[in-house]
């Protein structure tokens, strides 16, 4: 059984820890619900995420079943939450007893502040990359999707996040299971406009465009 615990609070970025929560739910659903998802905050109360979204947590920072699997989200109340002590103590914390420690996008932030990405590899927004690695102790990947060092796996900013938790319960219970749950989540990304990007077009070539 493994238990994902992933943290919220206002101004989260909602596909960081949504994209993630959708990868560890299916899982869950597929080895028969044997294992545990579960949102994680300062509080009960609503959480207002980045766009709008509120979300209702589980479970409080002193108040949660042992956490095997520790995910951070980023998103603009990063820059407020580096400085709160409740949130960066509750994650250094936990880190040294979960198995694994994930961040998406500016999550690294908090995971830096607390401590389990001093000294690691890590992945964040690529506008983010310039501020995270001036904090020192620290090197950021800027080629990378996700990026795994130790039992610290961090992401890429917002949608990268599924990617990252695709390895991950890949890690955790084998690379067909990952398969399974990417093909019933139906993530194979294909963004539209992508062959309309100047970069992907030869010079004197035109762009197909649906008929």
């Amino acid at each position: 059984m493994t238990t994902y615990g992933l943290l919220v609070f206002d101004g989260a970025e909602e596909l960081d820890f949504v994209g993630p929560w959708e990868v560890f739910t299916a899982s869950r659903m597929l080895r028969d619900g044997v294992d545990t998802v579960v949102l994680v905050a300062a509080g009960l109360d609503p959480v207002r995420c980045s766009k709008g979204l509120r979300v209702l947590p589980d479970h409080t920072l002193a108040d949660h079943p042992p956490l095997d699997v520790l995910l951070v989200p980023g998103g603009q109340g990063t820059r407020r939450e580096v400085t709160n002590a409740a949130i960066t103590d509750w994650i250094r914390s936990v880190a040294q007893s979960a198995s694994w420690v994930t961040g998406v996008c500016t999550g690294a932030l908090l995971l830096h502040e607390a401590g389990p990405a001093r000294g690691r590899r890590v992945a964040t927004h690529h506008g983010f990359e310039d501020a995270l690695q001036a904090r020192g102790e620290i090197t950021v990947v800027r080629d990378a999707r996700y990026v795994v060092d130790g039992n610290l796996v961090t992401s890429q900013g917002v949608s990268a996040g599924i990617d990252m938790a695709l390895w991950l319960v890949g890690a955790l219970h084998g690379r067909d299971h990952a398969r399974q749950v990417r093909r019933y989540i139906q993530y194979d990304p294909a963004p539209p406009y992508l062959a309309d990007e100047p970069a992907a077009v030869p010079a004197g070539t035109l762009a197909a465009t649906p008929g």
